[in-house]
């Protein structure tokens, strides 16, 4: 089922590995002449222009943007207490994780009388962006929302698409998770339309604000990620999102029954996405694509699964040495990459770029998509060799304090007079030595 390429018996460069492997085709300039009329039509009119859209779109002309309160309690009264209770324990171990990534200021003393000091100060408002096209993810109003409540934010909104099954309203999980996480300010709108509308602000159909934010996070499909891209600047993004992706390095110790069921889980997000297995191991490749063959039709979105699964962007890589697939996946860079060899542990601490990373058999990325503690919103596309996942850290910038006395500022300007010299920027070595005439 997977296609195959076979680099046993050579290590090409990073460069050829590029080039090489399976990777999803997302053209997001393709799609920037669609999104830019959209954008430009929400700045010149607002919500009557995002309202008009989102009945072209998605079906449906919600009553408003911002969803009642009421509407919230509503959805968590008529929760599923199965689904309660596993959005209750997600909330509690990504609170954990989330809440030791807090960073606190520090003051380093340069010289007598100078201090710097960093302080780390949280974006005032942000907009947490929750998905709802092939499938409804609650999972992600919490993986977006908890970082920026521990960040501090002081104000945040969550959109979600609305839904032509629930009145124009987004699914009621979302709103289940929203209002289970003390979130009161939710927007019925989706994809462009949220980026720019929390771009640009407007007012609601009974006349209330609706305030722009600083930054929007999450996810979303490839009209939202160019919105994201025509309007960094105006508003601040963590990162253009790509489809999702999974990559297993696998040695003969590693159960095929597994890595195939870990392979469907992400193909099952969306014909895009991509599922890659590196392997030391032909026999285990083989034995892969027998259950695949065997899971795929067992499962209940099986024509995605299978469109994903037999794209280009998916398939295995067959190397000599866990060495040479350590290289692979470097360079890869995986969202998620599954660590299932001999000495997990000791593989996966030799890895240098993943979004996330998941050590031996019973570390499924499934796992870290709901209860690990960990963050699902990471980077795609290879992004992961520069770039980090959703964090507190997100959500928090730092700022230079600098304090320094007469006597500290006297001790160094001649060596800001002659850096500024060396620049040919005379005046600011002026704009220290005017503090010493008298």
């Amino acid at each position: 089922m997977l296609n195959r390429i076979d680099l046993r018996g050579r290590v090409p460069s990073p460069a050829e590995l590029r080039a090489a492997l399976p990777r999803a085709e997302v053209d997001v300039d393709a799609v920037l002449h669609h999104v830019r009329p959209l954008v430009d039509d929400v700045r010149t009119r607002g919500v009557d222009a995002v309202l008009e859209h989102t009945e072209r779109f998605d079906g449906v002309r919600p009553a408003a943007v911002r969803v009642p309160v009421a509407e919230l309690e509503r959805a968590l009264a008529e929760l599923d207490p199965a689904v309660r209770a596993a959005l209750e324990e997600s909330i509690a171990r990504a609170r954990a994780v989330h809440a030791d990534q807090r960073r606190t200021d520090t003051t380093t003393r340069v010289a007598p009388g100078g201090t710097v000091t960093e302080r780390w100060v949280p974006v005032r408002r942000v907009g947490l962006y929750a998905p709802g096209g092939l499938a409804v993810y609650p999972s992600s109003v919490v993986m977006n929302v908890v970082p920026a409540q521990l960040a501090g934010v002081e104000s945040l909104v969550v959109c979600s698409p609305p839904q032509a099954d629930f009145g124009g309203l987004p699914h009621p999980a979302v709103l289940a998770a929203a209002a289970l996480l003390g979130v009161t300010e939710v927007w019925a709108v989706g994809g462009a339309l949220a980026v720019a509308l929390l771009a640009y602000g407007g007012t609601d159909t009974d006349g209330s604000g609706l305030e722009p934010a600083d930054m929007v996070t999450g996810p979303g499909n490839v009209y939202l990620t160019a919105a994201k891209r025509l309007l960094r600047g105006v508003i601040g993004i963590d990162a253009e999102a790509g489809p999702t992706e999974i990559a297993v390095l696998a040695d003969d110790t590693a159960d095929p029954v597994h890595v195939a069921a870990d392979l469907i889980s992400q193909a099952e997000h969306d014909t895009l996405a991509a599922s890659v297995l590196v392997t030391t191991s032909e026999e285990l490749a083989d034995a892969v694509d027998r259950e695949l063959e065997r899971q795929v039709g067992a499962t209940k979105h099986h024509e995605r699964v299978r469109t994903a699964l037999t794209g280009p962007q998916s398939g295995v890589v067959l190397v000599s040495t866990l060495d040479d697939g350590l290289r692979v996946v470097d360079v890869y860079a995986a969202e998620h990459l599954e660590v299932q060899t001999a000495d997990a542990r000791e593989v996966a601490a030799r890895v240098r770029a993943a979004g996330a990373i998941f050590v031996g058999a019973h570390s499924p990325v499934s796992l870290g998509d709901y209860c690990a503690g960990s963050n699902h919103v990471l980077p795609t596309g290879g992004c992961a060799r520069h770039s980090s996942g959703l964090s507190v850290q997100t959500f928090l910038r730092g700022i230079h304090v600098v304090d320094y006395s007469e006597d500290a500022l006297r001790s160094v300007a001649h060596h800001v007079v002659a850096l500024a010299e060396a620049e040919d920027l005379p005046a600011h070595g002026q704009a220290v030595t005017a503090r010493f005439r008298r």
